[in-house]
């Protein structure tokens, strides 16, 4: 079941490439991008983070940061991060709490991998509210970056 629209986001604490926590509650007074992604140096995963990259400013610029979650270690996450210049945190849900608290979860994914996160994006607004959420059923696809900055301009 994914996190539905008008409901409270679910917490989450997670640890960053610099092995640092970071948790929905510090991004509290600004919008926050949330992008679930299944597996670092995938081609899907790689171009959608990377058009994030591209756009950050605009994300900025509407008073928004993003990060991006994955069921990969923090340190895969840390080298994808700098072969891929992201600009923004990546978060490593290894333990895949956050991806089924927020219904972005494949139980077996390709390969027979168990427990990877689905392709999925939410806004939450500085509240902590969901204002955006989408989840991809199939992995080939990417959110709607199109949508996720109009929710975003309506917050404004």
């Amino acid at each position: 079941m994914s996190v539905t629209v008008g409901t409270k986001a679910p917490a989450f604490s997670l640890y960053d490439t610099e092995k640092k926590k970071v948790s929905l509650e510090d991004y509290k007074g600004q919008h926050l991008v949330v992008l679930f992604f299944p597996m670092a140096f995938t081609s899907v995963c790689t171009a959608e983070l990377c058009s994030v990259r591209d756009n950050l400013s605009t994300y900025n610029g509407l008073n928004a940061a993003v990060v991006g979650i994955s069921v990969d270690s923090p340190f895969t996450l840390g080298k994808f991060k700098a072969e891929q210049q992201l600009n923004f945190p990546l978060l490593s849900d290894f333990n895949k709490e956050a991806s089924q608290a927020y219904g972005a979860y494949y139980d077996t994914f390709v390969l027979d991998l168990k427990g990877v996160s689905k392709r999925a994006a939410f806004v939450i607004d500085k509240d902590g509210t969901v204002r955006y959420s989408e989840v991809l059923e199939s992995a080939g696809d990417q959110p709607n970056f199109g949508n996720i900055q109009q929710t975003l301009t309506s917050l404004q």
